[in-house]
């Protein structure tokens, strides 16, 4: 059965900027993502006694909640938790089987789960993929679960401005591994504060109104 549009993810903006917002802290090493993701990955490489490497070499996955607009919590603003990346889980991925791509080194899998309604329960919405040198979300979106049929979208960086013009074909490449990652233009060190510590993250109210048509980068 298909989905109403109110039902599809990212067909209003406040979704969109959710996404967006979600990108810009899974970008940056330095957000509370980012940390999650070293401390998850080295006790996972702990228990299992495997050298710690960078975890970005290591398949990981990314759950992106994407909240009802008008939900609330007890102590803390939803615009305050979507700024702080509050909304977005990590793990490290030991058996790639247990996903349904074959995702190349370099990227990371990505499940999006939506609520429809306040206090209401998360539902799949995509599932795709993070490729972390061109700071891009690629997912497929869900239209009719029943029928397994999907949307696919490719989320850029808001503040990242020179994507090459090439920027679908790089990743069609990528993804059918007639590239190595480290051939990607290395975009992600623009927008991630270990690499670029001039770097500032935005916040919620910034992301929201660039992506209501006002300029602010």
């Amino acid at each position: 059965m298909e989905l109403l549009p109110s039902e599809i993810l990212a067909t209003n903006k406040f979704e969109q900027s959710v996404l967006s917002l979600a990108l810009i802290n899974i970008c940056n090493q330095d957000s509370h993502v980012g940390q999650a993701m070293k401390e998850r990955y080295n006790t996972w490489k702990s228990e299992t006694d495997d050298p710690i490497n960078n975890p970005w070499l290591d398949l990981h996955q990314f759950t992106i909640y994407v909240p009802h607009p008008e939900q609330t919590y007890e102590d803390i603003t939803l615009e305050e938790g979507l700024s702080l990346g509050y909304n977005i889980e990590v793990e490290p991925i030991a058996d790639q089987d247990s996903i349904p791509y074959n995702i190349p080194e370099g990227g990371h899998f990505v499940a999006v789960l939506k609520q429809n309604e306040v206090n209401g329960k998360f539902k799949i919405a995509a599932t795709g993929m993070f490729i972390q040198p061109l700071a891009a979300l690629s997912l497929d979106i869900v239209t009719d679960p029943d029928e397994g049929k999907y949307e696919s979208m490719v989320i850029k960086h808001p503040i990242i401005r020179d994507y090459p013009q090439n920027f679908v074909q790089q990743i069609d490449q990528y993804l059918n591994r007639e590239i190595h990652f480290k051939q990607l233009p290395n975009l992600v060190g623009y927008v991630d504060q270990t690499q670029n510590p001039d770097y500032r993250q935005p916040s919620w109210h910034e992301i929201y109104l660039e992506g209501q048509g006002l300029k602010l980068f």
